[in-house]
């Protein structure tokens, strides 16, 4: 690299000293530092006034390096070919180079005032621009300063550009039970002018209102091209190397480094259509977003009469796709309409685009066969001829690798006949956006789940919450426990029904029966552990909430978001393999289950709590999940969770078994005593009860309901 830096100091002597304008653009980064300062001291005016003009000295810094690279690239042109000679072509080459630099270096010095080296940010700053953050922070000091539409708006520009944004989508509900509030405060101050008509277009489109869909696809086309090139323009940046300690004599030469850093830029101009095509909030962008541009095109032009231009944009989209036989038709019906003899061509602009583009391509794909590296295509179009051999045979290998995990996938998703009938399949993996998740519903009847909300309401001030704490999670919800061996122990003493602790170890029992079938079967699960437990949503704390009823987490590893990563290492219960959450009732507000990416905030599915519904999932890192607040009511359910190691198997359960055979032996001897007596003694023998039954004695085992609550259970790991 240091040959590279030389050369970068050589422009930097060939340009001259840019003058100071009386409009100097402050780097915005600068700017954004003093700004969030401004508002960790609480400053809010300050904090205001400065965020916004980061985001005016972001958005000129685009404009300038845009419009100067634009300029230059038609004052600075290169022109001519190599000559054979090393020197001439050299000098034709690098001459055109220096004329760039200098060109760009003046440019922008007069639109910036500064050098441009001063408004180099770091991947961080930058990375927060993107993703909005400076108006995360606009919000609030709009908000404190009683500047209720301007905060609407930013808070509005940054939930289009974050939609799972938990506190902020909080905090978009309470801004619209605002009285003042209008809906249309609710503005993206950084709409991209493509997708807004792109989405009229598509709804044009869709309600047959073909004339005013092709002007809003006619207009989104033409921004999104130049959207694109805005993209392309800022790929011309620095060299973004990430191994900077590199020995010297590690370092690249002249030609290896100007190689690199040309591809680099090269793959930034091909993943720019992915920009584009992406809308503010989502993480997939659109398939053949130009293409598919052109195809609604030229079925609406058709329908509204306008052949020629339909046959123009059917003759652009075959330029990506020239075998698709569907418009390969249409050009034939529209050459027959429009007769043989007129002339069909594709956009000027589509031709430049593609040509580029596939240029570009060849370039990247040779430089990868050679010399190195990867390369993600973007373009689901890119011709294979186009791909070398040897790239060819490691693409296919990475295909046949995916069909193969997808058919494992799709094999683990279609398991056998589930063990019980009656059970449905509501929602199963993909339906989650996830891996290993399901819901099963009809798990237990609305009599099973009446019967196990008597059992909590019974044993609420015996269960076992934390320490006497209301709640582990939230002092907003009074939270209360029961463990299957409390349970038993309750029915011993007589406090609650045999029945319902019954009730409770065969509903977790079924539960794990249908969790083996449907994940694991042949491979047995074992119970880590089983909690019936309840969140009551106190009245009094509900004003003004913001927290969670359980935070995001995993089941079987320490969540690292901003690592994007999971510690599967203690304290986590790392022999933890599935987990499941049996629904009792639905009657409160809240509750919901919910699983979010690495990142903790992006939500990927929800579960609403019903009576008989079970959500079971693997404990893993790809399944972070957390609960929403409990806001009114009481929300009970049984936790459960599942372990592949017998040693790892819960031994309260094998107690309560115990106690639930040795109730059964007594019941049954007591059976047979009875009737025993019934055969050999008059009934006027046996003493009766005022109803005519014989009462039973009710028979206690001293200190077995003492047993201290196991170490494993900790308020982080309940549902």
């Amino acid at each position: 690299m240091a040959s590279l830096r030389c050369l970068f100091f050589l422009f930097l002597l060939a340009a001259s000293t840019a003058a100071t304008s009386p409009g100097r653009l402050v780097p915005y980064d600068l700017l954004y530092a003093d700004g969030v300062r401004a508002y960790f001291a609480r400053d809010w005016g300050r904090a205001a006034e400065l965020l916004q003009r980061a985001l005016h000295s972001y958005a000129g810094l685009r404009e300038a390096r845009r419009a100067c690279r634009a300029s230059c690239r038609r004052e600075a042109a290169f022109l001519g070919g190599p000559a054979a000679a090393e020197g001439p072509w050299e000098a034709a080459l690098f001459g055109g180079v220096l004329q760039r630099a200098d060109c760009l270096q003046h440019c922008l010095g007069s639109r910036l005032g500064a050098a441009p080296s001063a408004h180099r940010a770091s991947r961080t700053i930058r990375r927060d621009f993107e993703q909005r953050e400076p108006y995360n922070y606009l919000q609030v000091a709009f908000f404190q300063l009683k500047k209720l539409d301007q905060a609407v708006s930013a808070a509005h520009t940054f939930f289009v550009a974050n939609p799972q944004h938990l506190q902020m989508r909080e905090d978009i509900e309470k801004y619209r039970r605002m009285s003042g509030v209008k809906s249309d405060n609710f503005r993206d101050l950084e709409a991209t002018p493509h997708w807004e008509a792109y989405e009229a277009g598509v709804q044009h489109y869709n309600a047959d209102e073909y004339l005013q869909a092709v002007a809003r696809l006619e207009e989104s086309l033409t921004e999104a091209l130049s959207a694109l090139e805005e993209c392309r323009a800022l790929c011309e940046g620095p060299w973004e190397d990430e191994d900077e300690e590199e020995e010297e004599d590690m370092q690249p030469g002249l030609y290896e480094a100007i190689a690199a850093h040309y591809i680099q830029v090269l793959k930034c101009r091909q993943q720019c259509v992915l920009e584009i095509a992406t809308k503010p909030g989502r993480i997939s962008a659109t398939e053949d977003f130009i293409p598919s541009h052109l195809d609604l095109l030229q079925f609406a032009y058709g329908q509204v009469g306008n052949q020629a231009l339909a046959a123009e944009c059917a003759a652009s989209y075959l330029l990506f796709y020239p075998t698709d036989e569907p418009v390969l038709e249409k050009m034939k019906q529209y050459r027959t309409e429009l007769g043989e003899d007129t002339a069909v061509t594709a956009r000027e602009s589509i031709q430049h685009y593609v040509q580029r583009s596939l240029m570009e391509k060849k370039l990247i794909y040779y430089a990868v066969e050679h010399l190195g590296g990867t390369f993600n295509d973007p373009d689901l179009w890119t011709p294979d001829e186009l791909i070398p051999e040897s790239l060819k045979e490691k693409h296919r290998e990475d295909q046949e690798k995916q069909k193969q995990e997808t058919l494992h996938v799709e094999e683990s998703e279609k398991r056998g006949p589930l063990p019980f009938e009656g059970i449905a399949v509501t929602m199963d993996s993909q339906q989650m956006n996830g891996t290993q998740r399901v819901v099963f519903d009809r798990v237990l009847t609305e009599s099973e789940c009446k019967d196990l909300l008597r059992l909590t309401k019974a044993a609420g001030e015996a269960g076992d919450g934390y320490r006497a704490r209301r709640s582990p999670h939230t002092p907003h919800e009074r939270f209360e426990g029961l463990t299957v061996l409390k349970a038993m122990q309750l029915a011993q003493n007589g406090d609650v029904d045999w029945r319902d602790a019954k009730l409770l170890l065969q509903a977790s029992e079924k539960s794990r029966r249908i969790i083996e079938s449907y994940f694991t079967p042949g491979k047995k699960l074992h119970f880590s552990f089983t909690h019936l437990v309840c969140r009551t949503a106190v009245d009094e704390e509900q004003e003004g909430r913001m927290d969670l009823s359980h935070p995001v987490h995993a089941d079987n590893c320490l969540l690292d978001p901003e690592g994007q990563e999971c510690w599967r290492e203690p304290p986590a219960y790392v022999y933890r393999d599935y987990s499941g959450i049996l629904y009792l009732n639905d009657d409160f507000q809240g509750g919901g289950l919910f699983f979010t990416e690495m990142d903790t905030v992006t939500v990927t599915a929800e579960v609403h709590p019903k009576c008989g519904r079970l959500v079971a999932f693997s404990s893993g890192k790809e399944n972070p999940h957390g609960v929403w607040a409990v806001s009114r009511g009481r929300r009970c359910a049984i936790a459960l969770w599942y372990t592949h190691s017998q040693e790892h198997a819960e031994q309260e359960r094998v107690k309560a078994e115990e106690l639930m055979e040795q109730r059964a032996a007594e019941q049954d001897q007591a059976d047979g005593e009875r009737q025993a007596d019934h055969s050999g003694r008059s009934s006027s023998e046996l003493p009766v009860s005022s109803s005519g039954a014989r009462p039973t004695s009710r028979r206690h085992k001293p200190g077995s309901d003492r047993m201290q609550q196991p170490k494993e259970l900790r308020a982080r790991d309940e549902f």
